[in-house]
């Protein structure tokens, strides 16, 4: 019975059998079309942002902060954050009122950070990092600092109250102010220049660039160090002196206060977020040249090439091996530079640079060029017109040039070109066998999470470019500035 109840079934366990089979192949053939004429940019776009995921989804298990170089890890966060163009809520209408509801004191202006804005009779008692104000009717608690949801940062940022002003025993002033203050915090990440523009000046310079001046910097966890490298522009931001918020004993009172700047993309300002009439990063540049005052607002003409007068000026970021990411060939590359027509300086900012020396070191420049990290943030001083070359280290990290210094030197007016490290130029080769994961398999050093990523392909890398290669993309850097005869 078995027997011949197998053989009755055979025909239709065959015809199932041939039916799977025709599905599987259909399935494999579809494959190999797509992958045949899919457009390769698609499939290495697809494993860039599969990269920036994986590393997105470890950062939020655990941050790691290199104060030297945390470019990094912001372009880790905005990854995340999908460069922060996610719907948030828009900001409040002036006549108090948004969608029909009252006017919340605390909104969200991005992802990245939160605002507070109040008027009446604002009363700042700087020490318990309180604001008191009359129009108020319940309390508000912000942190003023761009990176809301990094608690790594933020646990070097003190968090501020807005409360109703009582009406018995409210505080007496003792300094009186018709500007504007503005609240804001240089704790955080602070200390790396990424971060200086990033998550503190450029989000200044966006709340206070409508006041035209008229607005009192009140700064939370005040670095003296810090403040001295950049008070230039803080002055050019702004007529009244800038004050160290936490240690003041003063009961200082206003008729407006704002606590937390705004954040709208990195090293850079969205003219369609901005206030009517919008404002740019272009206006941002500006200001920089007015406060550390600056010559070129536009790359000079190159004109002939081998008049030393007028040679086109190449900038070459320096780093020690040391920190990682150094060029181990500089002096070739300079050479070379120099053999295509290049007045070549090189320079290496560090904690101790002076910054309004060294802005005008790039000002003068026409070409910048550095490996991947914050020296590229010097950048905002270039004229416009001028180009930035960024070396990207080995290891599939094109993603994270994307996001730092890629996509925001177009709002900065200035040409970009991206040099990929290959395997024969790093020396990671000489670290590593060469069947070793961190050569064959970057994506699987991702996968382990930022710190294996930033560990490996950041902080123990250093570079040789191909000379030859490298002199290619001289050349094309020659070929966008602009000449000074007709061609």
């Amino acid at each position: 019975m078995k027997t011949r109840s197998s053989a009755r079934g055979e025909p239709r366990r065959l015809g199932n059998a041939a039916l799977l089979a025709l599905m599987l192949c259909s399935v494999v053939a579809l494959s190999l079309i797509r992958g045949r004429f899919a457009p390769i940019g698609d499939a290495i776009k697809s494993e860039d942002d599969a990269a920036a995921a994986a590393v997105a989804v470890s950062k939020a298990a655990a941050v790691n902060v290199d104060t030297g170089d945390g470019a990094d890890e912001a372009a880790a966060e905005a990854a995340a954050e999908e460069k922060d163009k996610e719907e948030v809520q828009p900001k409040p209408a002036a006549d108090g009122s948004r969608g029909g509801a009252a006017k919340p004191v605390c909104y969200e202006t991005s992802r990245r950070s939160d605002t507070c804005e109040a008027a009446g009779d604002v009363r700042v008692l700087g020490s318990s990092q309180t604001v008191y104000v009359d129009s108020l009717d319940r309390e508000w608690k912000t942190k003023p600092y761009c990176r809301k949801h990094d608690n790594f940062a933020l646990a070097h940022v003190k968090e501020w109250s807005l409360k109703p002003l009582p009406s018995g025993a409210a505080p007496q002033c003792t300094v009186n102010s018709s500007a504007t203050a503005f609240v804001l915090s240089t704790g955080g990440f602070t200390g790396n220049p990424f971060h200086d523009y990033t998550d503190v000046l450029i989000p200044a310079f966006i709340t206070a660039h409508p006041l035209r001046g008229e607005v009192q910097f009140l700064v939370s966890s005040y670095k003296s160090w810090w403040m001295n490298r950049y008070i230039q522009i803080f002055q050019q931001m702004s007529r009244h002196e800038v004050v160290d918020i936490d240690a003041d004993d003063e009961v200082r009172c206003y008729r407006n206060v704002v606590v937390g700047p705004t954040f709208h993309r990195e090293l850079g300002v969205d003219a369609s977020k901005s206030p009517s009439p919008g404002y740019s990063t272009a206006d941002f540049r500006k200001m920089l040249r007015d406060a550390f005052g600056l010559e070129r607002a536009t790359a000079t003409p190159s004109g002939d090439r081998w008049d030393i007068r007028r040679r086109p000026r190449l900038l070459i970021i320096s780093r020690r091996p040391s920190r990682g990411r150094a060029f181990m060939n500089e002096r070739a590359m300079a050479d070379m530079a120099a053999s295509l027509g290049f007045d070549v300086r090189i320079g290496e900012p560090d904690s101790s640079t002076d910054t309004s020396k060294f802005a005008r070191l790039v000002n003068s420049c026409d070409v910048m060029v550095g490996v991947h990290g914050a020296g590229l943030t010097n950048m905002v001083f270039l004229p416009a017109g001028a180009v930035v070359v960024q070396v990207v280290p080995y290891g599939r990290l094109e993603w994270l040039a994307r996001n730092t210094f890629a996509e925001p030197s177009a709002g900065m007016e200035v040409h970009y070109l991206e040099y990929v490290v290959q395997l024969d130029e790093t020396t990671l080769s000489e670290q590593y066998p060469s069947d070793h994961p961190v050569l064959r398999d970057p994506m699987a050093i991702h996968k382990q999470g930022w710190n294996a990523l930033k560990t490996t392909y950041l902080d123990k890398q250093n570079v040789r470019p191909h000379l030859g290669r490298l002199k290619n993309t001289f050349l094309q850097a020659l070929k966008m500035l602009p000449h000074g005869r007709d061609d």
